[in-house]
Order: C-alpha cells, then structure tokens, then sequence
C-alpha cells in the first residue's frame, strides 16, 4: 500500500517537471514599484522557465484602459523612444522616469516550442513627483475676536501632498490641546487641503506664518509671512462718528442762512420781488400813484416780466391796464 502512494506520488512529480519544461513561466522582483521623477526604475521579468530558443518578447503600457507597445519587435517604441532599455531576457528598465510614465506594465512572452506557449505579468509602476512651493495667504491684519483664514495649496506633487503650517518656525499640531504652547489658540488646522482657521484670533496669534506641502518624493514650503492682531480702538471710532456728525451739522446751518439772506435767489425773482415791494411801501406811506411811478421808476429790461410804456418825454409815465399793483 505504501509502495503504491509513494509510486503515484512519482508519477504525479514526473508530470509536473514534465510541463513545467515544456511551458514558458514568468516572475517578477516587484511587482509594484515606484521611483522619483527624473529617477531610472526596472521592471523586472524574468523567465522562470522556456524551452523555445528564441521567444518574443513584447511590452505594453496601459493607461486609462488603453494599451500601447513601448517594446515591439526588439526595439523601445511609444513613450519610452530613446530613454529605456531591455536588460536580458526580457527586463524593461526606465533610464529617465517622467510623470506620465505612472501606469500598468504588461510583460508578454510567447513560445511556439513550448507547450504552455504564452505567459504575461503585469507590474504596477509609480512615478512620485517632489511638490513645487506651495502658494500661500496669511491676511495681513487681522483685529482681536475676528475670525482669520490661512491657505495653503500646490497642485504638482504626486502623490497628493499633505501640508503643514508653522508659526515662527515652530509646527502647529493639528490638536491645539497637544501643546501647552497651542493651548488657548483656537483653530481648526486641515492637513488635507491646507487651511488653517482661526475662529477668535488673540494677541499671542500675532506672528509670522509659513507652509510646507510634503509627499513621499520631498518638500517645499512658502516664504514667512507676518500677521497682525490689533485691538478696536473704540474711542477712536466715536469720536470720528461724532466729528463727521458736526461738520454735516456746520454745512446744513450754512446753507440754510444764505438761503435766507437770498444768495440763491435769481435775477429775474430779484427784479420782480422788488418793483412789488416799492409799490407796497408806497401805498402803505399814502404815497400816490403818480409819485410812487416816479420813485419806483426804472430803464425797463428785456425779461423783466411787466409790461412798462414811456412817452417822449421822461418824465411821463404811464401803465397798460395790465399793470396790476
């Protein structure tokens, strides 16, 4: 019994040599690796087992779903034109990796001798891009109570940066309460996207500011920038309301007296007014008519509103009958 179990054991073992001979097999060092931009990374394949002489090789890149052939035919065609090679049997090294160079890596290779005549393996490569300085707001001024908000934002580095804030070269934790130094600081600090947001700014938030984006490629961060915290000089503001307040009053007053004095009377109500007024005195005084004529009497003008008549000689003087007093 024991005879026969070790036998189909053999034979089951003989088999398995058997194919793997007669079927091309590949391996990969990594199948998931990643490099910085400008960086040479391999993509290792390797030929496990073959029994075909001369196999073909083939390379695909497949991005967004497409593929496309960066080794066809012995030679680096597509993307990788003049900057990758092939390292024997069937490595593809990447000499000056770029960002568009992220994406899925397909190793083909076909055998007509062997049995099991095709074999593929697919490699995952990541190009990671250092961040470029980050664009950075800190509001100059800000007064005491107000809220305030810091940006922070670079959109080159891949992957997605992560950014952090100091406050005169010291980090700013995300937890206020993890430092005695943060403690009565109120904010909300967003890694993420970052922003910091002061809900009630202090005295002691009175600081120079600065941001630092980072990734697993590198760093950079923004030039120091000062912010300010001033307190509401509320006596100030009062009194300003209240000179603004007499002044307005200064020029009303004005304005109403020279009215009352007639500076903005016209010429043509002057003219007007007056002949009526020295009628009225005249009549009040039993002046009579003829001699009220020769007092009020006067060259007529063009616009003047009454109707005059004048004999030829001066001194006469009469009126139509549309000369109402």
């Amino acid at each position: 019994m024991a005879l026969t179990r070790l036998a189909c054991v053999l034979v089951l073992l003989n088999i398995y040599c058997y194919i793997s001979i007669l079927a091309v097999m590949l391996t990969t060092l990594n199948q998931s690796p990643w490099a910085n931009e400008f960086e040479s990374i391999e993509l290792s394949c390797l030929i496990k087992s073959i029994s075909t002489v001369s196999p073909r090789i083939e390379w695909k890149k497949i991005k967004d779903g497409k593929p496309s052939y960066v080794y066809f035919e012995k030679q680096i065609a597509g993307d990788l034109e003049n900057r990758a090679k092939i390292r024997e049997p069937a490595t593809l090294v990447i000499l000056n990796a770029t960002r568009s160079d992220t994406a899925q890596y397909r190793c083909e290779v076909t055998a007509p001798d062997d049995q099991k005549n095709f074999d593929e393996i697919l490699i995952d490569l990541v190009i990671r891009v250092k961040p470029v300085v980050p664009t950075c707001y800190v509001p100059k001024s800000v007064p005491v109570g107000q809220s305030a908000e810091l940006s922070c934002m670079e959109n080159e580095g891949f992957p997605k940066s992560q950014y952090q804030w100091f406050r005169n070269h010291e980090e700013i934790p995300e937890d206020p309460k993890s430092s005695p130094k943060f403690l009565n600081s109120s904010y909300v600090l967003n890694s993420a996207m970052g922003t910091l947001k002061f809900s009630d700014v202090r005295k002691e938030d009175d600081a120079q500011y600065y941001c630092r984006a980072r990734n697993e490629a590198g760093l950079a961060q923004c030039a120091p920038q000062r912010m300010e915290v001033y307190d509401i000089n509320i006596t100030s503001i009062v009194l300003g309301v209240l000179v603004v307040l007499v002044v307005l009053l200064c020029i009303t007053v004005g304005i109403c007296c020279a009215y009352r004095r007639g500076y903005f009377t016209t010429q043509k109500q002057t003219g007007s007014n007056s002949v009526y007024l020295q009628f009225k005195l005249c009549r009040l005084y039993n002046v009579g008519d003829d001699v009220a004529a020769h007092i009020i009497y006067k060259a007529p003008g063009k616009n003047d509103g009454v109707d005059y008549v004048r004999t030829e000689d001066e001194g006469d003087f009469r009126h139509k009958s549309s000369f109402v007093i």
